[in-house]
Protein backbone atom coordinates (compact mmCIF):
# COMPACT_ATOMS: atom_id res chain seq x y z
CA UNK A 1 0.00 0.00 0.00
CA UNK A 2 1.90 3.02 -1.55
CA UNK A 3 0.97 6.24 1.04
CA UNK A 4 0.20 9.59 -1.17
CA UNK A 5 2.94 11.67 -0.70
CA UNK A 6 0.71 14.74 1.12
CA UNK A 7 -0.95 12.38 3.61
CA UNK A 8 -1.10 13.47 7.04
CA UNK A 9 -1.01 17.46 5.69
CA UNK A 10 -4.23 19.68 5.73
CA UNK A 11 -5.96 19.58 2.85
CA UNK A 12 -5.94 22.58 0.51
CA UNK A 13 -8.95 24.03 -1.80
CA UNK A 14 -7.96 22.54 -4.76
CA UNK A 15 -8.40 18.88 -2.62
CA UNK A 16 -12.30 20.01 -2.12
CA UNK A 17 -15.64 18.69 -3.13
CA UNK A 18 -17.70 20.88 -5.02
CA UNK A 19 -20.38 21.27 -2.54
CA UNK A 20 -23.18 23.20 -4.93
CA UNK A 21 -22.13 21.05 -7.68
CA UNK A 22 -22.60 17.83 -5.51
CA UNK A 23 -25.79 18.96 -4.05
CA UNK A 24 -27.32 19.59 -8.15
CA UNK A 25 -25.81 16.32 -8.89
CA UNK A 26 -28.27 14.82 -6.09
CA UNK A 27 -31.57 16.28 -7.22
CA UNK A 28 -30.61 16.56 -11.09
CA UNK A 29 -28.69 13.09 -12.23
CA UNK A 30 -30.92 9.61 -12.53
CA UNK A 31 -29.37 6.17 -12.31
CA UNK A 32 -29.73 3.51 -14.70
CA UNK A 33 -30.12 0.27 -13.23
CA UNK A 34 -29.03 -1.17 -16.35
CA UNK A 35 -25.88 -0.15 -14.90
CA UNK A 36 -24.57 -2.18 -12.27
CA UNK A 37 -22.53 0.24 -10.48
CA UNK A 38 -25.73 3.13 -10.20
CA UNK A 39 -28.14 0.05 -8.46
CA UNK A 40 -28.97 0.29 -4.86
CA UNK A 41 -26.30 -2.14 -3.17
CA UNK A 42 -26.11 -2.45 0.64
CA UNK A 43 -23.12 -3.11 2.11
CA UNK A 44 -22.20 -4.14 5.83
CA UNK A 45 -23.02 -0.25 6.43
CA UNK A 46 -26.29 0.42 4.13
CA UNK A 47 -26.18 1.58 0.74
CA UNK A 48 -22.96 4.60 0.00
CA UNK A 49 -22.06 6.12 -3.52
CA UNK A 50 -22.29 9.81 -4.60
CA UNK A 51 -24.26 12.02 -6.61
CA UNK A 52 -21.39 12.79 -8.78
CA UNK A 53 -21.24 9.40 -9.95
CA UNK A 54 -24.90 8.97 -10.31
CA UNK A 55 -24.85 6.19 -7.29
CA UNK A 56 -26.33 8.09 -4.79
CA UNK A 57 -29.68 10.84 -6.11
CA UNK A 58 -32.74 11.41 -5.24
CA UNK A 59 -33.77 8.42 -6.73
CA UNK A 60 -31.97 5.82 -4.83
CA UNK A 61 -33.09 7.51 -1.68
CA UNK A 62 -36.87 7.75 -2.63
CA UNK A 63 -36.58 4.23 -3.98
CA UNK A 64 -35.06 2.74 -1.02
CA UNK A 65 -37.33 4.44 1.78
CA UNK A 66 -40.49 2.92 0.00
CA UNK A 67 -38.83 -0.13 0.06
CA UNK A 68 -38.06 -0.04 3.81
CA UNK A 69 -41.74 1.89 4.05
CA UNK A 70 -43.10 -2.06 2.86
CA UNK A 71 -40.74 -4.23 4.20
CA UNK A 72 -41.62 -2.64 7.73
CA UNK A 73 -45.02 -3.30 6.97
CA UNK A 74 -44.37 -7.16 5.80
CA UNK A 75 -42.62 -7.34 9.00
CA UNK A 76 -45.77 -6.33 11.01
CA UNK A 77 -43.45 -2.82 12.36
CA UNK A 78 -45.78 -0.41 13.10
CA UNK A 79 -44.09 1.75 15.82
CA UNK A 80 -42.33 5.15 15.34
CA UNK A 81 -39.13 5.12 12.24
CA UNK A 82 -35.98 7.50 14.14
CA UNK A 83 -34.92 9.38 11.24
CA UNK A 84 -31.25 10.97 11.93
CA UNK A 85 -28.48 12.29 9.76
CA UNK A 86 -24.73 13.32 9.82
CA UNK A 87 -22.67 16.17 8.82
CA UNK A 88 -21.76 15.23 5.52
CA UNK A 89 -23.16 17.46 2.12
CA UNK A 90 -25.34 14.80 0.99
CA UNK A 91 -26.87 13.41 4.18
CA UNK A 92 -29.40 16.91 4.60
CA UNK A 93 -31.42 16.45 0.95
CA UNK A 94 -31.54 12.65 1.36
CA UNK A 95 -32.80 12.95 4.98
CA UNK A 96 -35.86 15.28 3.46
CA UNK A 97 -35.87 13.09 0.65
CA UNK A 98 -36.79 9.94 3.18
CA UNK A 99 -38.91 12.32 5.11
CA UNK A 100 -41.25 12.81 2.23
CA UNK A 101 -41.62 8.86 1.44
CA UNK A 102 -42.08 7.93 4.60
CA UNK A 103 -44.64 10.57 5.94
CA UNK A 104 -46.62 9.77 2.50
CA UNK A 105 -46.68 6.23 3.34
CA UNK A 106 -47.93 6.85 7.01
CA UNK A 107 -44.75 6.10 8.39
CA UNK A 108 -44.32 8.08 11.86
CA UNK A 109 -41.10 9.80 11.65
CA UNK A 110 -39.42 11.16 14.66
CA UNK A 111 -36.76 13.77 13.73
CA UNK A 112 -33.90 15.59 15.76
CA UNK A 113 -36.05 18.37 18.21
CA UNK A 114 -32.97 20.10 17.73
CA UNK A 115 -32.47 20.47 13.94
CA UNK A 116 -28.82 19.08 14.55
CA UNK A 117 -27.01 15.86 13.37
CA UNK A 118 -27.82 12.59 15.08
CA UNK A 119 -24.66 9.84 15.87
CA UNK A 120 -25.66 6.45 14.80
CA UNK A 121 -25.48 5.16 18.61
CA UNK A 122 -28.10 7.79 19.09
CA UNK A 123 -30.54 5.70 16.67
CA UNK A 124 -29.65 2.85 18.29
CA UNK A 125 -30.28 4.21 21.39
CA UNK A 126 -33.50 5.07 20.86
CA UNK A 127 -34.90 1.87 19.34
CA UNK A 128 -33.92 -0.16 21.84
CA UNK A 129 -34.99 1.90 24.81
CA UNK A 130 -38.64 2.53 22.99
CA UNK A 131 -38.76 -1.34 22.80
CA UNK A 132 -37.37 -2.35 25.76
CA UNK A 133 -40.68 -4.45 27.35
CA UNK A 134 -42.81 -4.19 24.08
CA UNK A 135 -43.96 -6.73 22.23
CA UNK A 136 -46.22 -4.56 19.42
CA UNK A 137 -45.53 -0.92 18.01
CA UNK A 138 -41.91 -1.57 17.99
CA UNK A 139 -39.67 0.89 16.78
CA UNK A 140 -37.34 1.20 14.00
CA UNK A 141 -34.48 3.37 12.56
CA UNK A 142 -32.86 5.11 9.70
CA UNK A 143 -29.51 7.02 9.87
CA UNK A 144 -28.32 9.01 6.76
CA UNK A 145 -24.43 8.81 6.69
CA UNK A 146 -21.97 7.66 4.48
CA UNK A 147 -19.85 7.26 8.00
CA UNK A 148 -16.21 8.21 7.73
CA UNK A 149 -16.26 7.82 3.54
CA UNK A 150 -15.10 11.16 0.96
CA UNK A 151 -16.88 14.34 1.44
CA UNK A 152 -18.96 13.34 -1.99
CA UNK A 153 -20.15 10.15 -0.59
CA UNK A 154 -23.70 9.71 0.71
CA UNK A 155 -25.17 7.07 2.61
CA UNK A 156 -28.31 5.34 4.16
CA UNK A 157 -28.74 2.33 6.44
CA UNK A 158 -31.36 0.62 7.92
CA UNK A 159 -31.68 -0.17 11.58
CA UNK A 160 -34.51 -2.88 12.52
CA UNK A 161 -36.32 -2.86 15.63
CA UNK A 162 -33.43 -4.87 17.06
CA UNK A 163 -31.28 -1.74 16.62
CA UNK A 164 -28.48 -2.82 14.92
CA UNK A 165 -27.42 -2.74 11.38
CA UNK A 166 -29.60 -4.74 9.22
CA UNK A 167 -28.81 -8.13 8.50
CA UNK A 168 -28.74 -9.70 5.13
CA UNK A 169 -32.07 -11.24 4.73
CA UNK A 170 -33.29 -7.22 5.20
CA UNK A 171 -30.94 -5.79 2.99
CA UNK A 172 -31.15 -8.18 0.47
CA UNK A 173 -35.27 -7.51 0.33
CA UNK A 174 -34.83 -4.08 0.22
CA UNK A 175 -32.16 -3.63 -2.60
CA UNK A 176 -33.98 -6.00 -4.44
CA UNK A 177 -37.46 -3.97 -4.32
CA UNK A 178 -35.77 -0.44 -4.44
CA UNK A 179 -34.38 -1.41 -7.75
CA UNK A 180 -37.79 -2.86 -8.91
CA UNK A 181 -38.76 0.77 -8.13
CA UNK A 182 -35.57 2.03 -10.07
CA UNK A 183 -36.47 -0.10 -13.37
CA UNK A 184 -40.00 1.18 -12.71
CA UNK A 185 -38.85 4.93 -12.99
CA UNK A 186 -40.20 5.30 -9.59
CA UNK A 187 -43.53 4.56 -10.29
CA UNK A 188 -44.99 2.74 -6.84
CA UNK A 189 -43.36 5.80 -4.73
CA UNK A 190 -45.55 7.36 -2.37
CA UNK A 191 -43.98 10.96 -1.89
CA UNK A 192 -45.27 14.34 -0.85
CA UNK A 193 -43.61 17.64 -0.48
CA UNK A 194 -41.31 18.62 2.70
CA UNK A 195 -43.68 21.31 3.47
CA UNK A 196 -47.02 19.61 3.00
CA UNK A 197 -45.76 16.55 5.54
CA UNK A 198 -43.58 18.52 8.18
CA UNK A 199 -46.78 18.87 10.17
CA UNK A 200 -47.30 15.04 10.28
CA UNK A 201 -43.38 14.92 11.77
CA UNK A 202 -42.85 14.05 15.15
CA UNK A 203 -39.89 15.44 17.24
CA UNK A 204 -37.44 13.44 19.41
CA UNK A 205 -34.29 14.93 21.91
CA UNK A 206 -32.02 12.10 20.92
CA UNK A 207 -29.19 14.26 22.02
CA UNK A 208 -30.96 14.28 25.95
CA UNK A 209 -31.87 10.75 25.60
CA UNK A 210 -28.46 9.76 25.24
CA UNK A 211 -26.42 11.87 27.23
CA UNK A 212 -28.82 11.47 30.10
CA UNK A 213 -28.20 8.16 30.28
CA UNK A 214 -25.07 7.71 30.11
CA UNK A 215 -24.45 7.19 33.11
CA UNK A 216 -26.13 4.01 33.47
CA UNK A 217 -23.18 2.32 31.11
CA UNK A 218 -20.23 4.61 32.01
CA UNK A 219 -18.28 5.56 35.18
CA UNK A 220 -19.02 9.61 34.69
CA UNK A 221 -17.97 10.38 38.50
CA UNK A 222 -15.07 8.88 38.13
CA UNK A 223 -13.86 10.57 35.12
CA UNK A 224 -14.70 13.71 36.97
CA UNK A 225 -13.90 13.40 40.21
CA UNK A 226 -10.24 11.84 38.74
CA UNK A 227 -10.38 15.22 36.96
CA UNK A 228 -8.78 13.33 33.72
CA UNK A 229 -8.45 15.83 30.89
CA UNK A 230 -10.19 15.50 28.10
CA UNK A 231 -9.58 16.70 24.02
CA UNK A 232 -12.29 15.42 22.15
CA UNK A 233 -12.35 16.09 18.14
CA UNK A 234 -15.39 15.14 16.55
CA UNK A 235 -13.61 15.71 12.82
CA UNK A 236 -16.62 17.83 11.70
CA UNK A 237 -19.06 14.85 12.09
CA UNK A 238 -22.40 14.62 14.40
CA UNK A 239 -20.86 14.15 18.03
CA UNK A 240 -20.39 18.04 17.76
CA UNK A 241 -22.93 19.05 20.45
CA UNK A 242 -23.11 16.19 21.80
CA UNK A 243 -19.18 16.18 23.68
CA UNK A 244 -20.41 19.62 24.62
CA UNK A 245 -23.19 18.42 26.18
CA UNK A 246 -21.72 15.66 27.85
CA UNK A 247 -18.94 17.86 29.80
CA UNK A 248 -21.58 20.35 30.53
CA UNK A 249 -23.57 18.00 32.27
CA UNK A 250 -21.14 15.41 33.99
CA UNK A 251 -19.20 18.24 35.28
CA UNK A 252 -15.69 17.15 32.85
CA UNK A 253 -12.25 18.66 32.06
CA UNK A 254 -13.18 18.31 28.40
CA UNK A 255 -12.36 20.24 25.30
CA UNK A 256 -13.91 19.97 22.18
CA UNK A 257 -10.46 21.19 20.05
CA UNK A 258 -13.14 21.25 16.65
CA UNK A 259 -16.48 22.50 17.14
CA UNK A 260 -16.57 23.29 13.58
CA UNK A 261 -18.81 21.31 10.96
CA UNK A 262 -18.26 22.26 7.06
CA UNK A 263 -20.06 19.76 4.42
CA UNK A 264 -16.29 20.08 2.55
CA UNK A 265 -14.50 18.76 5.58
CA UNK A 266 -11.66 21.74 4.96
CA UNK A 267 -10.04 21.34 8.34
CA UNK A 268 -9.11 17.38 7.85
CA UNK A 269 -5.97 16.29 7.22
CA UNK A 270 -5.81 13.84 4.09
CA UNK A 271 -6.22 9.88 4.88
CA UNK A 272 -2.90 7.24 3.97
CA UNK A 273 -4.05 7.86 -0.42
CA UNK A 274 -4.46 11.72 -0.31
CA UNK A 275 -8.18 11.38 -0.14
CA UNK A 276 -10.29 13.33 2.97
CA UNK A 277 -11.33 10.47 4.88
CA UNK A 278 -12.83 11.27 8.36
CA UNK A 279 -11.39 7.39 9.42
CA UNK A 280 -10.70 8.38 13.47
CA UNK A 281 -8.46 5.02 12.99
CA UNK A 282 -6.39 6.47 10.47
CA UNK A 283 -3.05 8.52 11.58
CA UNK A 284 -3.09 10.60 8.40
CA UNK A 285 -6.63 11.33 8.79
CA UNK A 286 -6.16 12.37 12.99
CA UNK A 287 -2.58 14.08 12.02
CA UNK A 288 -3.85 17.34 13.66
CA UNK A 289 -4.75 15.76 17.07
CA UNK A 290 -1.86 13.25 17.17
CA UNK A 291 0.30 16.59 16.64
CA UNK A 292 -1.42 18.47 19.31
CA UNK A 293 -0.77 15.81 21.61
CA UNK A 294 2.44 15.34 21.25
CA UNK A 295 3.21 19.34 20.96
CA UNK A 296 1.96 19.42 24.59
CA UNK A 297 -1.78 19.59 24.46
CA UNK A 298 -2.86 19.45 28.24
CA UNK A 299 -4.76 16.14 27.85
CA UNK A 300 -4.48 13.35 29.44
CA UNK A 301 -6.67 11.39 26.39
CA UNK A 302 -7.38 12.63 23.30
CA UNK A 303 -10.16 11.29 20.99
CA UNK A 304 -11.99 11.19 17.80
CA UNK A 305 -15.21 9.70 16.04
CA UNK A 306 -16.01 9.53 12.46
CA UNK A 307 -18.85 11.82 11.04
CA UNK A 308 -21.53 9.56 12.34
CA UNK A 309 -19.39 8.86 15.66
CA UNK A 310 -20.07 4.82 15.65
CA UNK A 311 -16.07 4.91 15.53
CA UNK A 312 -13.66 5.77 18.30
CA UNK A 313 -10.00 6.78 17.62
CA UNK A 314 -7.51 6.94 21.20
CA UNK A 315 -4.89 8.73 21.34
CA UNK A 316 -2.92 9.21 24.67
CA UNK A 317 -0.29 11.70 25.43
CA UNK A 318 2.34 8.97 26.15
CA UNK A 319 1.69 6.81 23.31
CA UNK A 320 0.21 8.01 20.43
CA UNK A 321 -2.81 7.00 18.49
CA UNK A 322 -3.71 3.85 19.61
CA UNK A 323 -4.05 0.79 17.14
CA UNK A 324 -8.19 -0.22 17.53
CA UNK A 325 -7.19 -3.54 17.84
CA UNK A 326 -4.80 -2.56 20.91
CA UNK A 327 -7.73 -0.32 22.41
CA UNK A 328 -9.93 -3.47 22.02
CA UNK A 329 -7.74 -5.64 24.14
CA UNK A 330 -7.17 -2.88 26.42
CA UNK A 331 -11.29 -2.59 27.31
CA UNK A 332 -12.58 -6.12 27.14
CA UNK A 333 -9.65 -6.69 30.09
CA UNK A 334 -10.87 -3.70 31.75
CA UNK A 335 -14.53 -4.32 31.34
CA UNK A 336 -14.95 -7.66 32.27
CA UNK A 337 -12.55 -7.09 35.30
CA UNK A 338 -14.94 -3.98 36.28
CA UNK A 339 -18.68 -4.65 35.59
CA UNK A 340 -19.73 -7.14 38.54
CA UNK A 341 -23.20 -6.37 37.07
CA UNK A 342 -22.67 -7.87 33.94
CA UNK A 343 -23.75 -11.70 33.29
CA UNK A 344 -21.50 -13.99 34.48
CA UNK A 345 -21.37 -15.96 31.26
CA UNK A 346 -21.65 -13.28 29.04
CA UNK A 347 -19.45 -13.81 26.42
CA UNK A 348 -16.47 -11.74 24.24
CA UNK A 349 -17.27 -10.81 20.64
CA UNK A 350 -14.45 -10.10 17.97
CA UNK A 351 -14.38 -10.37 14.12
CA UNK A 352 -12.31 -13.19 12.21
CA UNK A 353 -10.07 -10.21 11.47
CA UNK A 354 -9.34 -8.64 14.70
CA UNK A 355 -6.48 -9.69 16.63
CA UNK A 356 -5.42 -12.57 17.86
CA UNK A 357 -4.66 -10.72 21.61
CA UNK A 358 -7.92 -10.34 22.16
CA UNK A 359 -8.45 -14.51 22.32
CA UNK A 360 -5.78 -14.47 24.70
CA UNK A 361 -7.45 -11.54 27.09
CA UNK A 362 -10.42 -13.75 26.76
CA UNK A 363 -9.31 -17.01 27.72
CA UNK A 364 -6.50 -15.21 30.80
CA UNK A 365 -10.41 -13.88 31.74
CA UNK A 366 -11.60 -17.22 31.63
CA UNK A 367 -14.59 -15.87 29.31
CA UNK A 368 -16.02 -17.70 26.34
CA UNK A 369 -15.10 -16.18 22.60
CA UNK A 370 -17.36 -15.53 19.99
CA UNK A 371 -15.70 -14.79 16.68
CA UNK A 372 -18.03 -13.72 13.98
CA UNK A 373 -17.70 -12.79 10.21
CA UNK A 374 -16.35 -8.64 9.48
CA UNK A 375 -19.70 -6.87 10.14
CA UNK A 376 -21.40 -5.45 13.40
CA UNK A 377 -24.88 -7.32 12.70
CA UNK A 378 -23.01 -10.58 13.94
CA UNK A 379 -22.89 -9.15 17.42
CA UNK A 380 -26.47 -7.48 17.69
CA UNK A 381 -28.04 -10.89 19.12
CA UNK A 382 -26.35 -11.46 21.45
CA UNK A 383 -25.90 -7.85 23.07
CA UNK A 384 -29.25 -8.12 22.78
CA UNK A 385 -29.50 -10.52 24.57
CA UNK A 386 -26.71 -10.33 27.15
CA UNK A 387 -24.82 -13.38 25.23
CA UNK A 388 -22.16 -11.17 24.34
CA UNK A 389 -21.27 -8.17 27.26
CA UNK A 390 -18.39 -6.57 24.53
CA UNK A 391 -18.63 -6.50 20.96
CA UNK A 392 -16.15 -5.44 18.78
CA UNK A 393 -14.62 -5.53 14.98
CA UNK A 394 -10.91 -4.26 13.82
CA UNK A 395 -12.33 -1.31 12.25
CA UNK A 396 -12.42 0.65 15.54
CA UNK A 397 -16.21 -0.17 15.89
CA UNK A 398 -17.48 -1.22 19.18
CA UNK A 399 -19.89 -1.51 21.71
CA UNK A 400 -21.07 -3.03 25.58
CA UNK A 401 -23.71 -3.41 28.13
CA UNK A 402 -24.94 -1.05 30.53
CA UNK A 403 -23.57 -1.50 34.25
CA UNK A 404 -26.95 -4.17 34.97
CA UNK A 405 -26.78 -5.91 31.83
CA UNK A 406 -29.13 -4.91 29.98
CA UNK A 407 -28.28 -2.78 26.32
CA UNK A 408 -27.13 0.13 25.93
CA UNK A 409 -26.41 0.16 21.65
CA UNK A 410 -26.37 -2.94 19.68
CA UNK A 411 -24.73 -0.43 16.94
CA UNK A 412 -20.98 0.81 17.08
CA UNK A 413 -20.84 3.39 19.80
CA UNK A 414 -17.77 5.80 19.47
CA UNK A 415 -18.80 7.50 22.17
CA UNK A 416 -19.21 5.42 25.02
CA UNK A 417 -16.08 3.90 23.56
CA UNK A 418 -13.85 7.38 23.42
CA UNK A 419 -15.21 8.06 27.44
CA UNK A 420 -14.25 4.44 28.41
CA UNK A 421 -10.13 5.82 27.45
CA UNK A 422 -10.92 8.22 30.25
CA UNK A 423 -12.96 5.81 32.87
CA UNK A 424 -9.90 3.23 32.83
CA UNK A 425 -7.28 6.31 33.24
CA UNK A 426 -9.17 7.67 35.91
CA UNK A 427 -10.03 4.24 37.66
CA UNK A 428 -6.74 2.66 37.27
CA UNK A 429 -4.36 5.65 37.15
CA UNK A 430 -2.92 4.26 33.77
CA UNK A 431 -3.64 5.10 30.16
CA UNK A 432 -5.10 2.69 28.07
CA UNK A 433 -1.34 2.60 26.07
CA UNK A 434 0.41 1.66 29.63
CA UNK A 435 -2.19 -1.10 29.95
CA UNK A 436 -1.33 -2.38 26.55
CA UNK A 437 1.80 -2.54 27.02
CA UNK A 438 1.36 -4.71 30.11
CA UNK A 439 -0.40 -7.12 28.01
CA UNK A 440 2.58 -7.36 25.62
CA UNK A 441 4.93 -8.24 28.52
CA UNK A 442 2.38 -11.08 29.55
CA UNK A 443 1.15 -12.47 25.83
CA UNK A 444 2.90 -11.14 23.42
CA UNK A 445 3.85 -8.27 21.24
CA UNK A 446 2.41 -8.88 17.70
CA UNK A 447 2.55 -7.38 14.56
CA UNK A 448 -1.06 -6.81 12.61
CA UNK A 449 -1.18 -5.15 8.88
CA UNK A 450 -3.54 -5.29 5.99
CA UNK A 451 -2.74 -5.29 2.51
CA UNK A 452 -4.30 -5.65 -0.77
CA UNK A 453 -3.20 -7.90 -3.29
CA UNK A 454 -4.84 -7.24 -6.96
CA UNK A 455 -7.14 -10.09 -8.62
CA UNK A 456 -9.85 -10.45 -11.34
CA UNK A 457 -13.34 -9.90 -10.29
CA UNK A 458 -13.72 -14.12 -11.45
CA UNK A 459 -11.13 -14.57 -8.36
CA UNK A 460 -12.84 -12.61 -5.63
CA UNK A 461 -16.18 -14.13 -6.78
CA UNK A 462 -14.57 -17.60 -6.26
CA UNK A 463 -12.74 -16.39 -3.06
CA UNK A 464 -15.77 -15.43 -1.05
CA UNK A 465 -17.34 -19.21 -2.00
CA UNK A 466 -13.82 -20.88 -1.00
CA UNK A 467 -13.95 -24.58 1.03
CA UNK A 468 -11.73 -25.06 3.59
CA UNK A 469 -10.70 -28.10 2.12
CA UNK A 470 -8.77 -25.82 -1.11
CA UNK A 471 -6.20 -25.30 0.90
CA UNK A 472 -3.68 -27.95 0.47
CA UNK A 473 -0.59 -25.98 1.98
CA UNK A 474 0.69 -27.58 5.62
CA UNK A 475 2.75 -24.50 6.67
CA UNK A 476 2.24 -21.03 6.91
CA UNK A 477 5.77 -19.04 7.64
CA UNK A 478 7.84 -21.90 8.89
CA UNK A 479 4.59 -23.39 11.43
CA UNK A 480 2.15 -26.27 10.79
CA UNK A 481 -1.42 -24.57 10.29
CA UNK A 482 -3.67 -25.44 13.07
CA UNK A 483 -6.75 -24.25 11.18
CA UNK A 484 -8.81 -23.61 8.00
CA UNK A 485 -11.66 -21.54 8.21
CA UNK A 486 -14.16 -20.26 5.47
CA UNK A 487 -17.14 -20.18 8.24
CA UNK A 488 -16.70 -18.43 11.47
CA UNK A 489 -16.23 -20.64 14.56
CA UNK A 490 -18.85 -18.53 16.84
CA UNK A 491 -21.81 -18.81 14.76
CA UNK A 492 -20.81 -20.43 11.24
CA UNK A 493 -21.30 -18.41 9.24
CA UNK A 494 -19.84 -17.87 6.33
CA UNK A 495 -16.29 -15.24 6.61
CA UNK A 496 -16.97 -14.56 2.92
CA UNK A 497 -13.21 -15.59 2.11
CA UNK A 498 -10.72 -17.65 3.90
CA UNK A 499 -8.30 -17.55 7.30
CA UNK A 500 -5.40 -19.60 7.77
CA UNK A 501 -4.13 -20.10 11.46
CA UNK A 502 -1.07 -21.47 12.70
CA UNK A 503 0.30 -21.50 17.37
CA UNK A 504 1.77 -17.84 16.71
CA UNK A 505 0.20 -16.09 13.47
CA UNK A 506 -2.78 -16.13 11.19
CA UNK A 507 -4.22 -14.47 7.94
CA UNK A 508 -7.86 -14.01 6.54
CA UNK A 509 -8.20 -13.17 2.41
CA UNK A 510 -11.76 -11.08 1.78
CA UNK A 511 -12.38 -9.93 -1.82
CA UNK A 512 -12.98 -5.92 -1.60
CA UNK A 513 -16.87 -4.88 -2.45
CA UNK A 514 -15.24 -1.81 -4.73
CA UNK A 515 -12.09 -2.97 -5.85
CA UNK A 516 -10.26 -5.56 -7.86
CA UNK A 517 -8.48 -6.46 -5.08
CA UNK A 518 -8.75 -9.05 -2.07
CA UNK A 519 -7.54 -7.72 1.19
CA UNK A 520 -5.47 -9.39 3.14
CA UNK A 521 -5.55 -9.15 7.31
CA UNK A 522 -2.10 -11.00 9.05
CA UNK A 523 -1.31 -10.67 12.48
CA UNK A 524 2.45 -12.26 13.74
CA UNK A 525 3.41 -12.75 17.39
CA UNK A 526 6.62 -13.19 16.63
CA UNK A 527 7.57 -10.30 15.17
CA UNK A 528 7.81 -7.85 11.37
CA UNK A 529 9.81 -10.29 9.99
CA UNK A 530 7.25 -12.97 10.48
CA UNK A 531 4.71 -10.82 9.21
CA UNK A 532 6.00 -10.20 6.21
CA UNK A 533 6.54 -13.99 5.43
CA UNK A 534 2.64 -14.77 6.52
CA UNK A 535 1.80 -11.89 3.83
CA UNK A 536 4.21 -13.57 1.30
CA UNK A 537 2.95 -16.63 1.71
CA UNK A 538 -0.83 -15.82 2.31
CA UNK A 539 -0.82 -14.97 -1.94
CA UNK A 540 0.69 -18.20 -2.64
CA UNK A 541 -2.23 -20.54 -0.34
CA UNK A 542 -4.98 -18.07 -2.30
CA UNK A 543 -3.45 -18.91 -5.61
CA UNK A 544 -3.37 -22.67 -4.95
CA UNK A 545 -6.69 -22.61 -3.15
CA UNK A 546 -8.50 -20.73 -5.70
CA UNK A 547 -7.37 -23.00 -8.76
CA UNK A 548 -7.50 -26.12 -6.74
CA UNK A 549 -11.58 -24.92 -5.40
Amino acid sequence: MSVHERAGTRARPEDLVDVPELLAAYADRHPDPGVAEQRVAFGTSGHRGSALSSTFNDDHIAATSQAICEYREAQGTDGPLYLGRDSHALSEPAWRTATEVFAANGVQVLVDSRDGFTPTPAVSHAILVTNAGRTSRLADGVVVTPSHNPPADGGFKYNPPDGGPAGTDATSWIADRANELLEAELHGVRRRSFEAVSADVGRYDFLDAYVSELGQVLDMDAIRDAGVTIGADPLGGASVAYWGEIADRYGLDLTVVNPDTDPAFGFMTLDWDGKIRMDCSSPYAMASLVSRMSEGAPFRIATGNDADADRHGIVTADGGLMNPNHYLAVAIGYLYANRPGWPGGAAIGKTAVSSSMIDRVAEDLGRKLIEVPVGFKWFVPGLRSGEIAFGGEESAGASFLRHDGTPWSTDKDGLILALLASEITAVTGKTPTEHYAELTGRFGAPAYARIDVACSREDKARLGKLDADAVTATELAGEKITDRLTRAPGNDAAIGGLKVVTDNGWFAARPSGTEDVYKVYAESFVGPEHLARIQDEARDVVAAALKSG
